[in-house]
């Protein structure tokens, strides 16, 4: 049975506790924060944990650079002491863009084997009360002799997913990751073409099975009166997604190389009306749940039974902090355990 979750990407620090606190007592088994340009994973998380005392907390995404691997172990070590061991580390990259420009990343060729370096590398931190790490590498060096009695982490293992949308960056998750997480313009197709395919081969080079990794899909959710309302605020958000030209080869593989196009000229007109009017409605049904509330019940399990978990999560691109908001809280009531 797919479990269920919710992911948190807009509002501030004390709506994202109150959402967590609300999912918690919905039964939801799961919430999730990211990070951008005026958001912190870390700090998120931390809150969401302490506010809570049952439900699992992750993050999805931190990120992965602009952070040095014994700064990023020991971040995760104390959430998943915060959380009582309810934590899931989730990391990723975000685009070279993103790497050089945010981040100040000097080296940002070879992503996905940075990814392949680092996580392996995070695990033997959480070991640093067994001995001595010491690490040469492609991207980092590492040399810790502990200069006093460190107590061990809570777990010895904490899980961590990757994220991954182009085949290289799947493969990390089958190589080194306990899970996948998918983006939320993943279709059925993608899924089965370049995903599952993706996942056996970066298993099958570190001797692994393919089942050892678990699935974390991102669902679009948008709940209105209104169904035509709904789906205009879900397409809004996978045309934000779309925009980028990295998305292109995703687009043509699921078959919508088209309304990507579309997409991206519109984008780069300034036209928001364009861009959303290009989704087509098979997009929006293969990325997103929309409509009534019996709508999205109906819908739902369509989507949701391709991961081994499922988050939900409020389009905020065009809509109003309050639009959003209320949408997350008609999730959470109309998805209510």
């Amino acid at each position: 049975m797919t479990t269920r979750g919710i992911t948190v990407l807009a509002g501030g620090l004390k709506e994202t506790r109150r959402i967590t606190e609300r999912a918690e007592a919905a039964g939801f088994d799961a919430a999730w924060s990211g990070e951008f340009l005026n958001r912190s994973a870390v700090v998120s998380v931390a809150a969401m944990a302490a506010a809570t005392s049952r439900i699992g907390v992750g993050t999805a995404i931190a990120y992965a650079v602009g952070r040095s691997p014994l700064v990023l172990a020991n971040d995760a070590r104390f959430l998943d002491e915060m959380s009582d061991g309810r934590l899931t580390l989730g990391l990723g990259t975000g685009t070279r863009r993103m790497m050089e420009g945010w981040h100040g990343v000097k080296d940002a060729e070879g992503p996905a084997t940075r990814m392949e370096e680092l996580i392996p590398l995070l695990r033997r931190l959480w070991r640093l009360h067994e001995g001595p790490v010491r690490h040469a590498g492609r991207f980092y060096d590492v040399d810790i002799t502990p200069t006093a009695d460190i107590e061990p982490p809570l777990r010895a293992t904490i899980p961590v997913y990757t994220a991954g949308v182009n085949a290289r960056m799947i493969e990390v998750a089958g190589r080194v990751s306990d899970g996948l997480i998918c983006h939320p313009t993943v279709t059925d197709r993608y899924l089965e073409d370049v995903v599952a395919p993706a996942v056996a081969r970066g298993a099958a080079k570190t001797g692994r099975s393919p089942q050892d990794v678990l699935l974390k899909g991102v669902v679009i959710c948008a709940i209105a009166d209104d169904t035509a309302s709904a789906r205009r605020e879900a397409a809004a958000q996978i045309a934000f997604y779309v925009a980028p030209k990295a998305y292109g080869p995703v687009m043509e593989a699921s078959g919508f190389a088209a309304e990507a196009a579309a997409i991206r000229t519109a984008f780069h007109a300034g036209d928001h009306r364009a861009m959303i009017d290009a989704v087509s409605d098979a997009m929006l049904d293969q990325m997103a749940v929309a409509g009534t509330v019996d709508e999205v019940r109906d819908a739902l399990p369509a989507l949701e039974k391709r991961y081994d978990h499922a988050a939900l999560y409020s389009p905020s691109f065009t809509l109003a902090p309050e639009r959003v908001a209320e949408n997350t809280q008609a999730i959470i009531e109309t998805f209510a355990r």
